[in-house]
Formats: C-alpha cells, structure tokens, sequence
C-alpha cells in the first residue's frame, strides 16, 4: 500500500462514521453505509429467479459457498453489489464494507477476468478495500478504549458484528497491544 494509506482510512473512516452519526464505538451497518451513498445491494437470494442467475446462484449459496463473497458491478456509472447472503452474518458485513469500500476509494471498474479467464487481481486496490472495510467496521480509538475497559477480543468482535478473526486482526495490524503494553509499563 503507498506510504500514509493507513492513516488516511483510519480519517475516512472517521469521517463516515460520523456522517452517519455514529459514535467512536457504534456499531456499523454496512447496509445502512449503502443506503447513504445509494448503493444498492443485492443478496444472491435475490437474484435466484432471474434466468441468467439461475445457476449461479445456487452454486455460490449451497455447491460451492465459500468460492464467491461480494463483487460490485457497473452498469455506467452506477454502482450496485451483489453479495453471497447465505454467509454468517459477520462475514456478510465484512465482505459487505469491503466492496463499499472500492466505492468511497473511487477504484476504477475491472473486468473479472481476462478472454483465457484468467482471473485479473489489483492486490494494491484489494488491500486498501480490505483495510477501509476493517478500519469501517472495528474502529481503532473505540477498540484501544475497550481493550483498556478490559474487553476480551470475543466481546469486541461481537459487540461490532465482526468475525474473531477479522477483530484479532485488527488489533494485530493498528499497533494495539503494543500501545497497551506499553501504557501498563508505563503505570507500573
């Protein structure tokens, strides 16, 4: 990622939380997020009647769920997502503020796969995608405050609707622990 990327989702991320009213340690709705910035979003479930989905959704649903998660399609100049719905809630919201954000970074459309259908992967455009929608969902000063609260990582990843991992993560990846290490020397 280039230089001060992090920094800069921990501000957007500041920003959009507060455009939606939120407090430093509100949860987030990826769904709410999507209405405000009038992104549609549309479950796999709910494409299951129409006859160019009729295969594909079943197949990413119950044959083979854990191969597809979310994937923004353009159609001129809009936007919409289409999200696999029967993930674990938590995984929904994870896969959800992730395409969002492709949406509040203004990555520009790729095809999905080039004429071999070789599958085409920007992992500059992914990682900053991936760590908006971490920054988005588990926010850092909430997170420090209620590791210092003496929350357990289980109680923070279910107080934010995130899976273990994502908030084990997420701590891991802002430098944390290290803070929190060095604050009890520092009382000690």
């Amino acid at each position: 990622m280039k230089r001060g990327f992090k920094s800069e989702a921990e501000r957007i991320s500041a920003e959009v939380r507060s455009e939606l009213h939120l407090a430093f340690d509100d949860r987030l709705n990826p769904r709410d997020l999507a209405e405000h910035l009038a992104l549609p979003v549309l479950g796999l479930s709910e494409l299951s009647g129409a006859a160019q989905w009729s295969s594909f959704g079943p197949y990413f649903t119950k044959a083979d769920p854990d191969s597809f998660s979310a994937v923004t399609i353009f159609e001129g100049y809009r936007r919409f997502i289409v999200h696999n719905d029967s993930h674990h809630p938590n995984r929904q919201s994870s896969n959800l503020t992730h395409e969002i954000s492709h949406t509040v970074l203004e990555h520009e459309p790729a095809p999905v796969a080039d004429t071999e259908g070789n599958r085409f992967w920007n992992h500059e455009i992914e990682e900053q995608a991936s760590w908006l929608g971490a920054a988005l969902l588990v926010p850092r000063e909430a997170t420090l405050r209620m590791i210092l609260d003496g929350w357990t990582q289980a109680e923070i990843a279910d107080h934010f609707g995130v899976s273990e991992a994502l908030c084990k993560w997420r701590i891991a990846q802002t430098g944390i622990l290290q803070q929190v290490q060095r604050m009890s020397r520092w009382r000690n």
